[in-house]
């Protein structure tokens, strides 16, 4: 019975030291067995491995791909019109052993500053070259520069046992002093399109009201030229019936006139100046009738 209670802890022991010399790689992982700090194996292959208890110990690192936005960088392009560009790279640990040692203790942390460092530098140096300008960092040819950027990246970054696999510009922005000065140009110049949009509608405008007061001219002359064909043949017309009536009858003819006149000119403050023979009233005193009857003369 001694004997079991002394057993019992030592089996213990052995199966938690046991357990400690055990690890586990991922699939999506890499390993690295430190002893002292000095590398003793890299296992690249998923699977359980062992170590040294105590005296060992197993860093990890990522197998996958991964990405890295940077922070927002300001060049300076040929035409000396500065912007600020806002970039992301893909990357993946390409050689562990080079990693660590670069790296140390720090790992992906330190790794990222670092490679964030060289992708602004190579940044700076391939869209400030000359012959690169602004038009073309904001064209299609922005994919050749980047293609540019990866290439000199990827060199620099094999020190750090890190492969860089792809740097695209995500964003191009203006600095934030020169946006006023580039919104009121953009203002000034879409004034300036409101403006000769205004006035080629004014001058349409008066192109279409020349068209129409020279239209309503030449329908009011017409109608005018028309009106007085229309009057003269009236008049016209007038004067042949009255000169049809005048032919069948001119003592009637005379008659109806000379009533016509008295009706126009006989008012309740008509004065008349005339002698007493004249025409005028010859069918009061019945001298204008054949028949010698007055129209005038009351009854005795």
């Amino acid at each position: 019975m001694r004997r079991i209670t002394y057993l019992v802890p030592i089996v213990v022991v052995a199966i938690a030291i046991f357990a400690s010399s055990l690890f586990v790689v991922d699939e999506r992982q890499r390993a690295l067995v430190l002893q002292f700090g000095q590398i003793r194996q890299v296992i690249d292959e998923p699977g359980l491995n062992f170590k040294i208890p105590f005296i060992q110990e197993v860093v990890y690192y990522d197998d996958r791909i991964l990405s890295l936005d940077t922070t927002a960088t300001e060049v300076t392009p040929s035409d000396d019109r500065r912007l600020v560009i806002d970039a992301f790279a893909r990357y993946r640990i390409a050689d562990v052993v080079r990693f660590r040692q670069a790296v140390g203790v720090g790992g992906i942390r330190v790794a990222e500053a670092r490679l964030e460092g060289i992708l602004n530098d190579r940044i700076r140096a391939v869209l400030g070259a000359d012959g690169v300008t602004s038009n073309t960092i904001l064209s299609d040819e922005r994919s050749v520069l980047a293609d540019e950027i990866t290439i000199q990246a990827r060199s620099l970054a094999n020190a750090l046992g890190v492969e860089v696999l792809d740097v695209r510009l995500k964003q191009t922005n203006l600095p934030a002093q020169n946006l006023d000065a580039t919104f009121a140009r953009m203002r000034a110049e879409r004034e300036r399109e409101a403006a000769d949009e205004i006035a080629r509608g004014e001058e349409a405008a008066q192109r279409i009201r020349a068209v129409a007061d020279r239209t309503v001219v030449e329908l009011v002359s017409e109608a005018n030229r028309e009106a007085e064909i229309t009057r003269g043949e009236a008049d016209a017309e007038r004067t042949r019936i009255f000169a049809e009536a005048f032919g069948q009858d001119a003592e009637f003819f005379d008659f109806t006139r000379s009533l016509t006149a008295y009706e126009r000119a006989l008012g309740p403050n008509s004065s008349f100046v005339i002698g007493p023979d004249s025409e005028f009233f010859g069918y009061f005193d019945g001298s204008a009738l054949g028949g010698g009857n007055s129209l005038a003369a009351p009854a005795q």
